[in-house]
């Protein structure tokens, strides 16, 4: 069973997104900050971050190059969530360090076509 941290800091979003993914057999662990998220991808190693990008204490960006500086995380694949979905947006998340990108409102077929990209997911 593959594990995905998902850091979202909306509840209804954190919710959705959980129940949907665990229903599909991913165990999934919880952050709601940056910080957050750092600490616990050190603990728990997971196979993939959902990241959303705009988060408080610290963002999805400061925490995305936090966890891609690290030589024992770099290789964790990290898809950005975000509600910036203007031109550029995209390029930015990348450059930030992300590994794919997923604008919301997250529609969960696309966003699972970019996990299987990285997770050995069978449907």
């Amino acid at each position: 069973m593959s594990k995905i941290l998902i850091v979202e800091d909306n509840e209804m979003n954190l919710d959705m997104l959980s129940r949907r993914l665990a229903r599909r057999g991913f165990e999934i662990i919880v952050a709601t900050d940056g910080a957050e998220a750092i600490n616990i991808t050190k603990e728990q190693h997971p196979d993939l971050i959902l990241m959303d990008m705009s988060l408080p204490v610290m963002d999805g960006w400061q925490a995305t190059r936090l966890i891609k500086a690290d030589d024992n995380l770099k290789h964790i694949p990290i898809i950005a969530l975000t509600a910036h979905a203007v031109a550029g947006d995209r390029e930015k998340c990348i450059a930030a360090g992300c590994d794919e990108y997923e604008s919301k409102p997250v529609k969960l077929n696309n966003l699972l076509q970019k996990i299987s990209l990285f997770l050995d997911v069978h449907e």
